[in-house]
């Protein structure tokens, strides 16, 4: 996520129970020993081949076949870094790929170290503030695809040549505003390798922008409501742009998925707000200011005026009350045609969306995606596809055809963690009885009335607030789904799993779904902390050599490898700059032989394996087919980077205009990564 934030503003003012004193009930059923937590039943028992998603990186977005019964990590842990370049575990190359600026035709001028690209030139380049992204071979290939890539927020400062302006009355400039616009999105673009280096295909036909002002169709329980009507689209199927896109997520017929997370902060709300749009965040202010360009006479069909959503006219043909409410979503982009535009998919809920992951895929049964809103106290959903999945429909003909039959329709659930380590999936559905006696359908009217207000539907059902869940992974060996609690600094209340008054380092927590997929079994795997830190917070036994805070990016590749990366922002930042770890969960064991947890026993499994240069965020992560190239994405980076090589170090007194970047990590030799 971007440096800025309005998740410092807790907008969950329901009373359940949240997911700190779950687990303090919790762990007093477990035993403490040596600051980590055994597991009272063996975990992780076999490992062998399974049918799952996983890390998956061929062109279907469908299971590879190279999950190991065994792999150990092959480098050493290196030492935190505080430094204007990458640094990698010896015997790897990190390289710059793709920065802010690219052009991706010959529209576009070459990027401009001075700011003065013009919009037409940030139309048709690649946008800023790299975040989540996904690579599609072609053809298969571990040597050529497309990586699509999300941008996540801008930085005006660097986005102009004197950051933003406005005039005496507080306008800002058009061209200001739309080159903001067009810097935001989600591109396309086509890499290749060639003698172990990768580079932009220019100009290559399937290279492509959607920006925040992109027409976008709208699809599932939302689509041609009245919510959903506005001054552009009279019938609610249509609306302009995707925005703050973070995580992401993949299909398995082959289609990319961005997802919409701090998007209230585009709008600017100077009335009297209706409870939903209170408990989403909506505010009297904005972020950029996009709506004072309203009125200048290159303005096109309200696209400066519908970022103000404050109703003015008779009803909703006549102003933008409803334009927020086309945003929030689950939005799907088939990257192999060019023909299509992007479809917002509403039945998977409408919230602070940090990513879209599948989980476990099997003939016969539901789709699944899980989802999780990235703010502090909010929660994690879950959507069920109500068609049962067809292996055929991994090559489809028309993807998002596929992508309609199976998130149009199905059920959204919302998690509950119970303190004796099971957790339930509560239906978002008008029959749900709330915990007032009411049903959903009673509360919010029809289903799209529960969509429109997802955070309102999942307090009253009861769900557990969590510390802001950020990214999702399926490990392919076991199916286990892992989930990052990046932090949360306003917690109030000390308990035995976390003995703070506030949440500055983060947990992943996982869970084994239940049979019938209506529950499941859950436990912390690793706690962020400082290394200095005493036992009573260092419970995973963290040393300097792989102290973490802020997990946040997640993922495994096709071997089970798990790789964290992390949001630092606490005093591990003293000592690291942002970081990527990795560990093969399958493989840690405890002092008894069994596979469980990160402990004091067991933590130098967990290695640091690459570091981003000051100031950054390190985010966003995929892998070629064969695992010898890992994309990584180096987003707000401070003074960097000088040049095509990542690790070099930006010369003392030196001031660069910072260019987010994608970074991709080689071993030397050639071979597959971390093995």
């Amino acid at each position: 996520m971007s440096k800025f934030t309005s998740s410092d503003v807790v907008h969950n003012k329901s009373e359940n129970a949240p997911f700190s004193s779950v687990l303090e009930a919790n762990l007093s059923r477990r035993s403490v020993v040596r600051g980590g937590i055994m597991s009272a039943v063996a975990m992780l028992s076999g490992v062998g081949l399974t049918g799952c998603l996983g890390g998956s990186n061929n062109d279907s977005g469908t299971a590879d076949s190279d999950v190991v019964e065994s792999i150990a990590l092959a480098f050493e842990s290196i030492a935190g870094s505080k430094t204007d370049a990458c640094v990698v575990a010896a015997g790897y190359t990190a390289s710059v790929l793709a920065p802010w600026g690219t052009p991706l035709n010959n529209t576009a001028a070459d990027w401009k170290d001075d700011g003065t690209n013009t919009p037409t030139d940030q139309l048709n380049s690649m946008g800023m503030h790299h975040d989540g992204m996904r690579f599609f071979p072609i053809n298969g290939s571990s040597d050529d695809g497309l990586l699509v890539v999300n941008h996540e927020y801008i930085d005006q400062s660097a986005l102009h040549p004197n950051g933003a302006t406005t005039d005496d009355a507080g306008n800002r400039p058009v061209d200001e505003v739309r080159k903001e616009i067009y810097a935001h999105g989600v591109a396309v673009v086509r890499i290749q390798r060639t003698n172990g280096n990768w580079q932009v295909v220019d100009s290559d036909p399937l290279n492509r922008r959607f920006t925040s002002d992109s027409v976008m169709d709208i699809s599932g329980p939302m689509a041609g409501t009245s919510h959903l009507i506005t001054p552009f689209s009279l019938d609610g199927t249509q609306t302009r742009g995707t925005n703050n896109n973070c995580g992401n997520g993949y299909t398995p017929w082959g289609t990319y998925l961005t997802c919409e997370e701090n998007w209230p902060n585009i709008f600017v709300h100077d009335g009297t707000m209706t409870e939903e749009q209170e408990r989403i965040g909506f505010r009297s202010s904005s972020r950029y200011g996009w709506e004072t360009a309203a009125g200048d006479a290159s303005e096109v069909d309200g696209e400066f005026a519908r970022f103000n959503i404050t109703p003015t006219g008779v009803d909703a043909t006549q102003d933008y009350r409803n334009e927020g409410s086309t945003f929030g979503y689950i939005v799907e982009i088939d990257p192999f045609d060019t023909s299509r535009r992007a479809v917002k998919r509403t039945a998977l809920g409408r919230f602070r969306h940090e990513g879209c992951w599948p989980g476990k895929l099997e003939e016969g049964q539901p789709v699944v995606f899980y989802s999780g809103d990235d703010s502090r106290f909010e929660y994690i959903y879950k959507f069920v596809s109500r068609e049962l999945w067809n292996p055929a429909d991994a090559n489809p003909t028309d993807r998002l055809a596929t992508g309609a039959k199976y998130m149009d329709d199905g059920t959204l659930y919302v998690a509950r963690f119970d303190a004796d380590g099971t957790g339930v999936w509560l239906p978002l559905t008008v029959n749900t009885v709330a915990l007032d006696g009411q049903t959903l359908g009673e509360k919010f009217g029809d289903l799209s009335g529960i969509i429109l207000n997802t955070r309102g539907a999942a307090d009253a059902v009861g769900a557990t607030p969590m510390d802001r869940p950020e990214w999702c992974a399926l490990n392919p060996v076991d199916d286990k789904v892992y989930f990052t609690l990046t932090n949360n600094t306003k917690r109030e209340e000390a308990n035995a799993a976390n003995p703070r008054v506030d949440n500055p380092y983060g947990h992943i927590i996982r869970w084994d779904e239940k049979a019938d997929m209506t529950g499941f079994d859950w436990e912390i795997f690793v706690y962020g902390s400082n290394d200095s830190a005493d036992a009573n917070i260092n419970r995973s036994g963290l040393t300097a050599m792989n102290e973490f805070a802020s997990p946040d990016g997640l993922g495994f590749d096709s071997r089970g490898i798990m790789w964290i990366q992390t949001d630092n922002g606490s005093d591990v930042a003293d000592d690291t700059n942002d970081q990527i770890l990795a560990v093969v969960p399958s493989t840690v064991v405890d002092t008894e032989g069994k596979q469980t947890v990160i402990t004091a026993d067991n933590q130098e499994m967990l290695k640091r394996f690459f570091v981003g240069p000051n100031g950054c965020e390190v985010t966003g992560i995929t892998f070629s087919p064969d695992n010898t190239a890992m994309f990584v994405n180096i987003q707000h980076p401070g003074n960097w980077p000088v040049s095509a090589d990542a690790t070099e170090v930006t010369p003392e007194g030196t001031t660069l205009r910072p260019r987010a970047s994608t970074v991709v990590i080689q071993k030397a030799d050639g071979g597959p990564i971390a093995v």
